[in-house]
């Protein structure tokens, strides 16, 4: 790529310095001394009021403290590594920038952004109250105008102009700016149904004023594919006569962007496209994210961009456009842009329903088989759209469901089923594409999965294994359970939504997290006395637009997203404050809940929990009198039916009362921690013996009707863990072996 003359001054002049002040190597900093010693420069600096002593005079200091060479010694001048890349830089900019002459101004950009170079820190000091931007926009100015009177030199931009100039006479590179979609719509799926919205779309082309339709619709329900079955129509001449014969293009705004880094560019090509198709006639402009356009190429306080220039051909109807864009975009971007809105006609396109989808992929089927040389079972596609819609509820039919067929035909195309003797056709399954859907909803557990229903079979059992003296909890948290799965609740509810309601320590918190463990899905737990302040809400679901925190989001928002099938532990409840209870409200009745910026997550998989021990301070009253067959649970959950509102009791699946501790319970809890005791230690090689004496005194001190388990736990933890701690640190376990435990004088020992 050639230079400048004004670049090829610039390089002389640094190689000039080189040789005078004996220094090796040409760096950037020779460079930018040489470029500051220019006049376009030097106006540039005076235009915007800077001070140029401040950068002159570091890069002299620079210069005077570079290794020099002897007298001596003969050398040859080489350019530096940091020089070589600043020019190689400098040539992609003005590559980019559709230039075939590296001017000053490529050089400063490129200076500007290299690292490591005193060359940049000098120029910042220099841009540093303008910033680089405007002061690259004006050097480019003032070097403009001094090529513009110097005649007979091939300075980069004449040439560029008469460049775009015979394009525009040849209608080249305004098509390589867009795509014709008339050459490639065979590439894509073919559009099934939508007739309504199709015909609509061929109406408003007709029309004679306003004539460009705008799609509006959420991600994924096919926009553009209503587009490319329109282009299907037209090619194949099965459109009214008015756009027989018409070229469908699609303009892409990136590609309008990219390399538009000098101010007039990206206009420039805005018109170039403009103008080729209004000469081309008989043209659709496609434009997919149409409300990018709206602040596209607006620089500074300037109020032009886009749409703006887009709004003549809008209005003359030479070029016909058609826009797509959601509703959400189409609210916070184009709604307040009136004057450009009114030129478009709104066509809403729908999220299909259900049968609409199914016979959508029955046409599309066909050609994932082909393409991934495989053969769907017959029930693939029901169970790809119903399954779907409702797992993958942030989005939309059919797209959601077209990309479950497509991932399971590319799971078995690359992990193909052994066969024997003849070769047969690959097939998918439901069973395929239930593994491949639990991957990616994050359905991890067996137990909810469509197809799975033993481990819920032994689901009761299995907890009562473990959650001992509370078969009445566990029957009534099972059979919510297994409710759910069923499919016998309301629709659009969690599976269930359970108040644990009891004395401490009997097994509340236990038995969320046992249900977790066996159904195989994650315990996501909320401790609510963190939440006892008015503001607290917004940590479960994010900060109002303005405030701290904004862009962190909401924890519980955020751990259902991570964790759609998950055990939503709410601890204490009783503790937070009473404003959280409304979000409660809506996540019992509705499975969903909305952050601060409006995004939903779905519960309708998830199982929320929520202790409490309201009323604990009357439970002990519940024996009091003549009539004593009332309990502590049956006590505290008259106290909880005073403190919550109607309302969201009503929205409760179960209340669960869990029963007083009793020594039983005591007994069988004990048992299972010295087991639990027991096996970590067999990890450390030492087997443990607790003999009925040491256990009976363990269960003595450790039962309590008042405190539950936990006191189970801290009698544990105060008489025989030390004794085992001292041991395996420093005594005769340290290696393993064998311990017993017993009682002597009234103590527990080892021996």
């Amino acid at each position: 790529m050639k230079l400048s003359v004004y670049s090829e001054k610039a390089l002389n002049m640094a190689m000039a310095l080189c040789s005078q002040y004996r220094h090796e190597f040409i760096t950037p900093e020779h460079v930018l001394y040489a470029i500051a010693q220019q006049q376009p420069f030097a106006d540039t600096v005076s235009a915007l009021g800077l001070d140029g002593d401040i950068m002159t005079v570091e890069l002299k200091g620079l210069l005077d403290e570079m290794e020099t060479m002897p007298e001596d010694k003969e050398y040859s001048i080489e350019s530096s590594e940091l020089c070589n890349r600043m020019l190689e830089n400098a040539s992609l900019s003005a590559l980019a920038a559709g230039r075939n002459v590296i001017d000053v101004c490529h050089i400063i950009h490129s200076m500007a952004h290299l690292d490591g170079s005193d060359a940049a820190w000098a120029l910042g000091l220099l841009t540093e109250d303008t910033g680089t931007a405007n002061f690259i926009e004006e050097l480019t100015a003032q070097y403009q105008s001094h090529h513009d009177t110097t005649a007979g030199h091939d300075n980069g931009y004449n040439d560029g102009d008469s460049h775009d100039s015979t394009a525009k006479e040849e209608g080249g590179t305004w098509q390589s700016l867009v795509t014709c979609l008339n050459d490639t719509y065979t590439t894509h799926n073919p559009l099934i149904g939508r007739e309504q919205e199709l015909d609509r779309t061929i109406q408003v082309l007709c029309r004679k004023d306003k004539n460009n339709p705008l799609h509006i619709g959420e991600p994924g329900v096919g926009k553009t594919a209503l587009v490319y079955g329109l282009t299907a129509l037209i090619v194949e001449g099965k459109v009214p006569p008015r756009l027989q014969g018409a070229t469908v293009y699609a303009m892409d705004m990136a590609t309008m962007l990219a390399g538009t880094q000098f101010r007039g560019d990206f206009e420039k090509r805005m018109k170039l496209v403009m103008k080729g198709l209004k000469a081309k006639g008989n043209c659709i402009l496609y434009i997919d994210e149409i409300h990018g356009l709206i602040g596209t190429g607006r620089s500074g306080d300037a109020t032009l961009d886009a749409s703006n220039i887009l709004k003549p051909y809008l209005e003359d109807g030479s070029i016909r456009f058609i826009g797509s864009t959601t509703y959400d975009e189409y609210n916070r971007h184009l709604a307040n842009n009136k004057s450009f809105v009114r030129r478009f006609q709104q066509i809403d396109i729908a999220e299909p329903s259900r049968d609409d989808a199914i016979e959508i992929i029955k046409g599309l089927i066909k050609g994932y088989e082909t393409f991934h040389g495989v053969k769907y079972d017959s029930d693939c596609i029901e169970y790809a759209v119903d399954s779907t819609a409702r797992h993958m509820r942030d989005r939309f039919l059919p797209d959601k469901a077209i990309d479950l067929i497509d991932e399971a035909g590319a799971y078995r195309e690359t992990h193909p089923l052994a066969t024997k003797g003849r070769k047969r056709k690959q097939t998918v399954s439901t069973q395929l594409m239930e593994e491949i859907l639990a991957k990616m909803c994050k359905i991890d557990a067996q137990a909810l999965k469509d197809s799975s229903n033993e481990a819920l079979a032994s689901l009761e059992s299995d907890m009562r294994s473990e959650i001992f003296g509370q078969d009445n909890a566990v029957e009534q948290v099972v059979r919510a359970i297994h409710t759910a799965k069923a499919g016998l609740t309301e629709e659009g509810k969690p599976m269930a939504s359970l108040l644990f309601v009891g004395p401490t320590g009997v097994g509340k918190t236990e038995v969320a997290k046992v249900l977790a463990a066996r159904l195989g899905v994650k315990l996501v737990r909320f401790d609510m006395s963190e939440y006892a302040e008015k503001h607290s809400v917004a940590k479960l679901i994010g900060s109002p637009a303005g405030y701290v925190g904004y862009e962190d989001g909401g924890l519980l928002t955020a751990a259902v997203r991570n964790s759609p099938n998950c055990v939503l532990l709410f601890d204490e409840i009783e503790k937070a404050h009473a404003d959280i209870f409304n979000i409660f409200l809506q996540m019992m009745d509705y499975a969903s809940l909305t952050d601060n910026k409006g995004q939903k997550a779905d519960l309708r998989n998830t199982i929320i929990i929520m202790t409490s021990n309201a009323g604990a301070q009357y439970a002990a009253r519940a024996n009091v009198g003549f009539n004593r067959s009332v309990t502590r649970g049956e006590a505290m959950l008259s106290a909880v039916k005073r403190l919550f509102k109607p309302e969201f009791i009503n929205r409760l699946t179960q209340i669960v009362t869990f029963n007083d501790m009793t020594r039983d319970m005591a007994s069988l809890i004990l048992d299972k921690k010295l087991r639990r005791m027991a096996h970590m230690l067999a990890d450390k090689n030492v087997t443990m013996t607790v003999e009925d004496d040491a256990r009976q005194l363990l269960l003595d001190k450790g039962f309590t009707t008042e405190y539950g388990a936990r006191e189970l736990e801290r009698v544990t933890g105060s008489l025989l863990t030390p004794l085992l701690t001292r041991e395996l640190l420093f005594g005769r376990l340290t290696k393993g072996g064998e311990v017993t435990v017993r009682v002597k004088d009234g103590q527990l020992v080892l021996c």
